[in-house]
């Protein structure tokens, strides 16, 4: 929406109408995982089947591991002018299968946690997403194997 306006203010001033390069460049400068999170959160609360989201190989690692651990039911990545993810969202019968996200690692402040420093996840339940060499791991997983990376949220 923001975006929208900014580029009818600038195609304005500039008498012309933006490049496609530059108007993605503009959306470019968000955070990506926080977006996800928030957009997945809520078309939950609303009851929404599925959601479109920008596309990009983190998001489409990220919603894909939520889907492996049955957090969302169907990923696939939709081609037209500007790449994008439809998620088809999961439920137990009308309860949406996500209670919650956090968001752990920001863009102004990440976090890094060493193989012995993973944290809990609220109190058991749920898990934290981390970046690891080898891939997106959740926390047990990556305790098990001692591999330590960046703290990308917590789901539960």
């Amino acid at each position: 929406m923001i975006l929208d306006c900014v580029v009818f203010v600038l195609e304005r001033m500039l008498n012309r109408p933006l490049s496609l390069a530059f108007v993605n460049h503009l959306g470019n400068h968000m955070d990506i995982i926080g977006n996800l999170l928030t957009s997945l959160i809520n078309a939950q609360r609303v009851g929404k089947k599925r959601m479109v989201i920008p596309y990009s190989r983190l998001s489409e690692a990220l919603v894909t591991f939520l889907q492996q651990k049955g957090l969302v039911a169907k990923v696939r990545v939709k081609n037209e002018e500007r790449r994008e993810l439809v998620v088809t969202l999961a439920y137990e019968g009308k309860e949406p299968r996500v209670h919650g996200v956090r968001r752990l690692s920001r863009p102004g402040q990440r976090r890094y946690a060493g193989k012995g420093a993973i944290p809990y996840s609220y109190d058991g339940v749920g898990m934290i997403v981390i970046s690891t060499s080898q891939g997106l791991r959740d926390d047990k997983t990556a305790r098990k194997e001692g591999m330590g990376g960046e703290l990308l949220c917590e789901v539960w």
